[in-house]
């Protein structure tokens, strides 16, 4: 099974080993990431904040130290989500209003990121208030699919998988609550992955109306990376995650995998059931046990309404909605409640099942449209459908808590498409290994 790629560019880890050897100076890994982006971004518009200036001079001070550094991604050049504060730069959530929102300091990720060594050089394209599977916004004007300039990169981390899968930096990092990680590794054809909810700290990742103020670590919001190949995933989340996590021992072909390709809430379309479908033969060819339902899933549409239902409202921070009925605190209290039952139906089903296997969403990337896709229809089957209902997919795992890695297994039309494989909450690493084998399998 072949997907199309876009670049022959180095990985993260490739690049640090480069520069570890002397093959590449920081100052050229910089340099070389800065004219790709100069020379690909016309037609993308994927990096929308640039920070040239500064990462030239960090690479240059790195250069000149001319020591080994035990840094894992020393110079290694990468940007990131425009959510997240980069001290100078500008968060505005897509909205011309927070426009000259400058932050004061780097978020969590960020510290994290420059003290593994990695030089950031901008940030990119989001869709305003993150809510959408487009990254346009009034701000900085909308990001291009590198695959098909007239489709979505995918949203809400639209500009961070465009700029991976072009080529332009190695490794990006997101967030996701309605799929806003594995959408867009889904349809740029790049790795993803929505990490187990409080993994990762979103500290410093706030809406410009609670900029300085700090925040809570919204619930169902998670942060998570893309990359082009599982080994530089990993060890983003490595280097991000609040506590350390244990790694995987069990071979795939030892594993119990449920493959689930149909969900009541929503179609799924042919581009996407069919390299599901063949990914499922490639893996039993391999040996893997595979099995196409149990009576352990979870009620999906009634999770998929609980999911949606406390969304809305996580999204909103609580202010009513179209219907003009407010959440009480009562309401959120039964919604954890729920939440809670879910995340332990899951815990059951992972006790007979090493994995789930899931499409990341009904559809392929969807074309340019103005207005949300959520507000509108998708094509599925050539038949319309609400686009809010492609949310399914996502809260599959957002709503329980789960870890899910997103790997680009086939195409159709010469669109990517992608995967997730979901696990037990706190299995990120093991879900990455998993999603690392079924690669193999299917791309050797």
């Amino acid at each position: 099974m072949a997907y199309p790629i876009l670049t022959d560019e180095p990985g993260a880890l490739e690049t640090a080993a480069m520069v570890a050897r002397g093959d590449l100076s920081p100052s050229e890994a910089v340099d070389a990431a800065i004219a790709r982006i100069e020379q690909l971004d016309a037609h993308i518009d994927a990096v929308v904040v640039c920070d040239f200036e500064r990462a030239i001079a960090t690479a240059k001070a790195m250069t000149r130290s001319g020591a080994k550094s035990k840094q894992p991604l020393f110079g290694v050049p990468m940007t990131i989500k425009e959510s997240f504060d980069i001290e100078g730069l500008p968060t505005t959530w897509g909205h011309e209003a927070h426009r000259d929102n400058i932050a004061k300091a780097d978020s969590r990720v960020v510290r994290l990121l420059k003290e593994a060594g990695v030089v950031l050089l901008g940030k990119t394209n989001v869709p305003p208030d993150l809510a959408d599977w487009q990254s346009a916004n009034p701000v900085y004007g909308r990001t291009h699919n590198p695959h098909d300039h007239e489709r979505s990169p995918g949203g809400s981390s639209g500009g961070s998988a465009a700029a991976v899968a072009s080529g332009m930096v190695p490794c990006e990092f997101g967030t996701d609550i309605g799929g806003s990680v594995r959408v867009p590794a889904h349809f740029c054809g790049v790795w993803g992955h929505k990490s187990s909810w409080g993994l990762i700290s979103k500290e410093g990742h706030d809406h410009p109306l609670m900029a300085g103020r700090g925040a809570h670590d919204g619930a169902l919001s998670i942060a998570g990376p893309l990359a082009r190949n599982a080994a530089d995933l990993a060890t983003l989340l490595r280097l991000t995650a609040s506590f350390p996590l244990s790694e995987r021992s069990k071979k795939l072909r030892d594993c119990r995998v449920l493959v689930m390709i149909d969900h009541p809430s929503c179609p799924t379309d042919d581009a996407v059931r069919g390299p599901m479908e063949a990914m499922a033969a490639e893996l039993e060819r391999a040996g893997v046990s595979v099995e196409r339902s149990s009576d352990l899933v979870p009620d999906l549409e009634k999770q998929h309404g609980d999911y949606m239902r406390m969304l809305n409202v996580a999204m909103a921070r609580g202010a009513p909605p179209k219907d003009g009925k407010r959440a009480s605190a009562t309401d959120w209290f039964n919604m954890l409640d729920l939440q809670a039952r879910n995340e332990m139906a899951w815990a059951r089903l992972f006790e007979t099942y090493d994995f789930v296997l899931a499409p990341p969403a009904p559809v392929l990337a969807v074309p340019n449209q103005e207005g949300r896709v959520f507000d509108g229809t998708i094509a599925i089957n050539s038949q319309d459908v609400p686009g809010a209902a492609g949310l399914c997919w996502a809260g599959l795992a957002t709503f329980p808590n789960l870890p899910a890695t997103v790997l680009p297994i086939s195409e159709s039309g010469g669109l990517p498409c992608g995967m997730q494989v979901m696990g037990p909450r706190w299995s990120d690493l093991a879900c990455i290994e998993a999603a690392e084998e079924i690669g193999r399998v299917l791309h050797s």
